[in-house]
C-alpha cells in the first residue's frame, strides 16, 4: 500500500470509531481482518497511525479547526509525527485510494501550528473534565505532564534476574537482525531494558527466543520501581492481594531471589489465569496463587502474618495514557467513584494481613490524587496503627503529601504512585 492509502485506512477506522464507541485495538483488528491484502508493514503503520490520530485528536481538531477523523490523522501526521505537509500533499498525487487532497484551509493550518490560546485541556491533550484533577496534581505543570502522557512510550523489559543478568538480556536482543532499534539499560531501574518507540516498527518479544527461556518480562520501568520500593528481601512472607497478571509479583520473587513466600491473589480470580504459566517460565518458585473462593476466605490464615502486602490497586489507568490513548477518550469521571470505593477495600484487604512492624505498600497507575493521596489520607483516619513509612530513592518524582508520582515527564515511565505504611 502506498502512504496515501494507509491514512485513508486509518481515517476510514476512525470514522467506524465514532460510530461505535469500543476499543481501538478492536476496531484497527477488524479492519485488518477484512483488508487481508494488507502486509505486515502496512498493518503496523494503518495502526500506528490510528493510535497516534487518537493521542493528539484534541490539540489536533483544535489546530484545524476540525473535529473529525480526517483532522485527526493530518494532524497526527503533521504536528505530531513532524511529517511535512509538502510530502504529505504528495502522497495524495495519483493515488485513487488516498483521501481528498490537502486543502487551502489545511495548509494553513499547518503553517500556524501555534497552540497559544488553547484551552490547558487542549493544549495537553486530556479530558476536560480530568484538568481540574490534573491542575491540582501538577499545577502549572499540567499542560506538559499532559503532553508527556499523550506521546508514544517506548517498550521496557525487565531481565529476569532468577535466569539472566540484564548485560546477557541486552546481548541477545542485540544480536537480533530483525530489531530496528539499539537496546540500552533503563535509566533508573537496575534490571531494566528499554527500547524506543518507532513508527510503524514493533518488536515481536512474545515470540522471541529470549522471551521462550523466561530471560525477561515485558514491565514498564515505572512498574519495576514500585516493586523495587516495596523492599522485599528473601525470606520474607508477602502478599500481593491485587495480582492480576502477576508483573509485579514475579518482579517480587525474583527481588527475594526465590526464598520466603509469595500469595498471590485477585478479587477477579479470572485475571490471575496468566500468571501460573508465567511463573514457570520465570522459574519463579516461592509463589502460592490463590483465586477467591465463593465459600471461604482464602487469605484468613494469613491474617497478622505478613511482612509487606502490596496492593497494585484497580484504578482509572489514567497512567498508562501513553500505551492507550483510546481509554483517555473513554473514561468517564464516575469512574473515580468507583474506583475509589475498590481501592478502599483493597486497602482493608491488605491491611489486615499485615504483621506488626510489616509494610503495606499502595500503588496505582494513576495521575489523579483523588486515587492517590486521597485514598491514603481517607485509610489513614480510620486505621490509627498505620503511619506514613517514608520513600528514598534518587529517581526523580512530584513529592506528595503521602508517598511519590512518577510520570513520563518526571521520570521517563507511566504515571505510577507509590505509598509505604507501616504498621505499628
Amino acid at each position: 500500500m502506498r502512504s496515501g492509502a494507509r491514512v485513508a485506512a486509518a481515517i476510514e477506522i476512525l470514522t467506524d470509531l465514532s460510530a461505535r464507541k469500543r476499543p481501538a485495538a478492536e476496531a484497527v483488528k477488524d479492519w485488518m481482518l477484512s483488508h487481508r491484502f494488507a502486509g505486515s508493514k502496512d498493518r503496523a503503520a494503518i495502526g500506528d497511525l490510528v493510535f497516534c490520530a487518537l493521542r493528539w485528536q484534541q490539540s489536533s481538531a483544535w489546530r484545524l479547526k476540525a473535529d473529525s477523523p480526517r483532522a485527526a490523522v493530518l494532524g497526527a501526521l503533521v504536528f505530531g509525527l513532524q511529517e511535512s505537509a509538502d510530502t504529505l500533499g504528495a502522497s495524495f498525487t495519483d493515488d485513487p485510494h488516498a483521501p481528498d487532497p490537502i486543502t487551502d484551509e489545511e495548509l494553513e493550518a499547518f503553517a500556524s501550528p501555534s497552540l497559544a490560546g488553547a484551552p490547558a485541556w487542549v493544549a495537553g491533550d486530556y479530558p476536560e473534565w480530568a484538568h481540574q484533577s490534573l491542575a491540582r496534581a501538577f499545577g502549572e505543570a499540567a499542560i506538559t505532564e499532559g503532553q508527556a502522557l499523550a506521546a508514544p512510550a517506548a517498550l521496557d523489559l525487565r531481565a529476569n534476574t532468577l535466569k539472566a543478568s540484564r548485560d546477557k538480556v541486552l546481548a541477545a536482543l542485540s544480536d537480533l537482525p530483525r530489531l530496528t532499534v539499539v537496546p540500552t539499560p533503563t535509566p533508573y531501574a537496575p534490571d531494566g531494558i528499554r527500547l524506543p518507540w518507532t513508527f510503524g516498527r514493533a518488536f515481536n518479544w512474545a515470540g522471541d527466543v529470549a522471551f521462550e527461556k523466561g530471560w525477561f518480562e515485558v514491565q514498564d520501568q515505572g512498574s519495576q520501581l514500585a516493586a523495587l520500593l516495596c523492599e522485599a528481601k528473601p525470606g520474607m512472607q508477602v502478599a500481593d492481594v491485587c495480582a492480576g497478571g502477576g508483573g509485579k509479583t514475579l518482579a517480587l520473587a525474583a527481588a527475594m531471589q526465590n526464598k520466603g513466600q509469595i500469595y498471590a491473589f485477585d478479587v477477579e480470580g479470572q485475571r490471575l489465569g496468566p500468571l501460573v504459566p508465567r511463573l514457570e517460565r520465570a522459574a519463579a518458585r516461592n509463589v502460592q496463587v490463590r483465586a477467591p473462593a465463593k465459600s471461604r476466605d482464602v487469605l484468613a490464615d494469613l491474617e497478622g502474618k505478613m511482612d509487606l502486602a502490596l496492593v497494585d490497586a484497580p484504578c482509572t489507568g489514567s497512567g498508562t495514557w501513553r500505551r492507550a490513548p483510546d481509554a483517555k477518550l473513554r473514561l468517564r469521571p464516575t469512574a473515580l467513584d468507583m474506583r475509589g470505593r475498590e481501592q478502599q477495600e483493597a486497602l482493608a484487604l491488605g491491611a489486615r494481613l499485615i504483621k506488626p512492624g510489616g509494610a503495606l505498600v499502595y500503588v496505582t497507575c494513576s495521575v489523579f490524587p483523588e486515587e492517590n493521596e486521597d485514598q491514603i489520607a481517607a485509610f489513614l483516619a480510620k486505621n490509627e496503627h498505620f503511619s506514613l513509612d517514608r520513600l528514598t530513592t534518587d529517581v526523580p518524582y512530584w513529592p506528595r503529601t503521602y508517598g511519590i508520582q512518577f510520570t513520563p515527564a518526571r521520570t521517563g515511565t507511566d504515571g505510577f504512585y507509590i505509598c509505604r505504611l507501616r504498621r505499628s
